[in-house]
């Protein structure tokens, strides 16, 4: 029997290792917290009983994930619900933009803008169930649906900027700018397009779901998968070179480049540690945990109904906040984005009592308090929300997000800037970018294809890869 050691129990190594576990490998976990899940974990953070979910809160790409779905995580107690909407982005000035699972609802109620938003969205959300097999892979990867890929390509290849030019009005013009905002990055660079054509397109193939029971839900399926097939997961055990791990015929570092670097301790080929010391972190957010009694009281009813909600103005607020957190400056009115997933999930509240998640966007390593400023974005389209919180605002900085997943440079909670390049190349450029040039040893975290997500896919491609080369 082979065997496998997987340093770090994010989505992406437990998914790694549940691959390599249902496959007939002997599969060790090993993680330096004592729970496991990297950003999938869920905690009562503010009052007993209320659920918050610790960084990743809703699943539009892992509902679709290949990953999780080979993995048959229904089995082991993995559900998804849905709000009654989707995401709703209210505005100062008019009735608030709303996404929900159906484009044609959608586009109704965008108005003037709605033929423009099929247009742009409608091919690529039909087949995006088939997308995730070419989308979710490395870009060196021979294409299964090669017409549907390149479709969706030229429009992610364009900078959010163009993109939204292509929408007439400013309320679909913020909706695509919010939603291209979970990139954190400038609008006007090429292919700030793809997270928000991605997420858009999931949302109107698979809704916007979160997991019952909190993110933790995902991370507790894949570890029974592990467990299932013989393997073992051990916590509390944090590795600081490979020469301490045990011999297996194969290694698997959820982990960021520069950590592997360190860990490898001269190992690596001198141009792959070169590669992963450029590589580049993005901005960070600042989180806020609180609950509220009755909850938001949002101006804007469909709000309150909404599992997701961008707290962020129109497009030319968030396209400028997003460019000053790229510059290294605090914006007066950073994007915030808000989680009301007890909507969808009634579990995590206690009778009128609801937990409420919510990050800003902020500038790598920030050291300022955004507490203030992201209530404040929250607020306007709010008010009175204060008056409602019920509990202590339990906040997490971008140095104490970095403290809990060392992935998490400078606040970095997608694990790499969505740079040009990085966006297509990660985390550097090669045929199978999750091998390191060290024989058996791979990278598996979201610094690789296909980026941040609780999808698993990384720890999924990896894993693939190795299995081609395990005895």
């Amino acid at each position: 029997m082979s065997s496998a050691l997987v340093v770090g129990s994010g989505p992406n190594g437990l998914a790694c290792a549940a691959t390599l576990a249902s496959r007939g490998v002997a599969v060790t976990v090993i993680e330096a917290a004592e729970q496991i899940g990297g950003g999938t974990r869920t905690s009562e953070l503010t009052l007993p009983g209320l659920l918050h979910d610790e960084c990743s809160a809703s699943h539009p790409i892992a509902v679709g994930s290949p990953a999780l779905a080979a993995l048959e995580l229904g089995r082991h107690g993995l559900e998804w619900a849905w709000a009654e909407v989707d995401l709703a982005h209210p505005l100062d000035i008019g009735p608030a933009a709303v996404m929900v699972r159906s484009i044609e609802e959608t586009a109704a109620g965008l108005g003037e803008a709605g033929a423009a938003w099929r247009r742009l969205f409608e091919p690529s959300s039909r087949a995006f169930g088939e997308l995730c097999d070419d989308i979710l892979r490395p870009i060196t990867h021979v294409p299964e649906h090669p017409l549907a890929l390149t479709r969706f390509g030229v429009r992610a290849l364009a900078p959010a900027a163009a993109l939204a030019r292509a929408l007439p009005g400013a309320p679909a013009k913020a909706l695509f700018a919010g939603v291209a905002a979970h990139g954190f990055s400038s609008f006007g660079l090429p292919f700030s397009s793809a997270p928000g054509m991605a997420l858009i397109c999931a949302c109107h193939r698979f809704g916007w779901p979160v997991a019952k029971g909190g993110s933790g839900a995902i991370a507790a399926a894949l570890a029974a998968v592990v467990r299932e097939g013989g393997g073992t997961i051990e916590t509390g055990r944090r590795v600081r070179s490979l020469a301490e791990l045990p011999d297996a015929d194969a290694v698997f570092l959820d982990l960021a480049p520069a950590a592997v670097v360190e860990l490898a301790g001269g190992r690596l080929p001198s141009r792959v540690a070169r590669a992963y010391r450029r590589y580049r972190h993005g901005p960070g957010a600042f989180k806020l945990d609180f609950a509220v009694a009755g909850g938001i009281p949002w101006r804007d009813e469909v709000c309150r109904r909404a599992g997701t909600v961008h707290a962020a103005g129109g497009y030319e607020e968030i396209a400028r906040g997003e460019r000053e957190i790229n510059r290294g400056r605090m914006p007066e009115r950073p994007f915030v984005l808000v989680g009301q997933q007890y909507l969808a999930d009634p579990s995590r509240s206690e009778g009128d009592v609801h937990p409420i998640w919510a990050y800003a966007h902020v500038p790598s390593g920030y050291t300022g308090d955004a507490t203030g400023a992201t209530l404040d974005q929250i607020e306007r389209f709010a008010p009175g929300l204060r008056e409602r919180i019920v509990s202590p605002v339990v906040t997490r900085t971008p140095a104490e997000f970095a403290a809990g997943n060392p992935n998490y440079v400078g606040g970095d909670i997608i694990t790499g800037a969505n740079t040009p390049l990085q966006t297509v190349i990660r985390p550097r450029p090669a045929v199978d970018p999750y091998a390191t040039g060290i024989p058996g040893v791979y990278i598996c975290s979201a610094a690789t294809p296909p980026g941040a997500g609780a999808h698993g896919m990384g720890g999924y491609n990896a894993a693939l890869s190795a299995l081609r080369h395990l005895p």
